[in-house]
């Protein structure tokens, strides 16, 4: 019956330190054996999955992909071909980073198609990529202009303070929500996207691609980002440290965390069947 798996990647997937488990590696390929193909659905840019990738074995791959930037890009393994964008316009982004410019207790993150820029990082904020291998460039001035020829995916900030997130983030969403989404990610990040581009859009038109319909795809999530792909499919998985909200649009919360969790439902799903 199921033909696609979704998964975000930190906190669902992968444990507090980046890695995978033997468990969920092991149920992921044995899925794909069955031609359940599994496509990481990540926040982060597809240059940092790439180690991935290569534990699953479809690095490099034809017709295998990944989504990024929280739906902003859709890539085909095979040479890291871009088959789908939905970018941020410049001067909206312009707009959200000079918001976020206004408290300097937030490091800026501004993701562009290729690489993802640092403005103001936090020392907790560097840590955390590094567990993860993603690569950045720090920038020098708050000079935006840079960024006028690039593709804008997303702009976010980071501060591990619940309360400073929400103080910031909200007001902040209030004066873009016209043009601009906003999600929370990794109990860290406040992330906007161009409006009405998310996990859950992406997912749908990679499904399409490949002549799938809704009730033949499985998502697994854990954070409020990953809402709009938990909507879209026919089978919505938290695993067991998932917020309540998307515990609540769950099928399916498993009682493993981000240790197995994923491996467990895909043996409830699909290998025990």
């Amino acid at each position: 019956m199921y033909k696609l798996m979704v998964s975000d990647l930190d906190e669902t997937l992968l444990r507090d330190d980046g890695t995978i488990s033997d468990a969920n590696v092991a149920a992921i390929k044995a899925a794909s054996k069955l031609g359940v193909k599994f496509v990481p659905n990540t926040g982060r840019g597809f240059a940092s999955v790439q180690a991935l990738l290569k534990i699953l074995g479809t690095y490099d791959e034809p017709d295998q992909y990944v989504i990024s930037y929280n739906g902003g890009a859709v890539v085909e393994n095979k040479n890291n071909e871009v088959i789908l964008t939905n970018q941020l316009p410049y001067e909206h982004a312009k707009q959200i980073f000079d918001l976020m410019y206004a408290h300097p207790e937030v490091g800026i993150h501004v993701y562009t198609l290729h690489t993802l820029y640092l403005y103001h990082p936090r020392k907790d904020d560097l840590d955390y990529l590094a567990s993860r291998g993603v690569e950045y460039k720090i920038m020098n001035d708050d000079d935006f202009s840079i960024f006028k020829p690039k593709h804008i995916m997303k702009v976010i900030f980071m501060n591990p303070d619940i309360d400073v997130r929400h103080a910031i983030a909200e007001p902040i969403y209030e004066q873009v929500k016209d043009f601009a989404d906003m999600t929370y990610s990794s109990n860290q990040y406040a992330e906007y996207n161009a409006k009405g581009v998310n996990k859950g859009t992406a997912t749908m038109a990679l499904a399409k691609k490949l002549g799938l319909n809704a009730d033949q795809v499985i998502a697994f999530g854990d954070n409020s980002n990953d809402l709009p792909m938990l909507h879209a499919v026919g089978m919505p998985v938290s695993v067991a440290n998932g917020i309540p909200a998307v515990k609540d649009v769950a099928k399916l919360v498993t009682t493993a965390d981000y240790e197995d969790g994923v491996a467990e439902a895909i043996h409830k799903l699909i290998l025990d069947k």
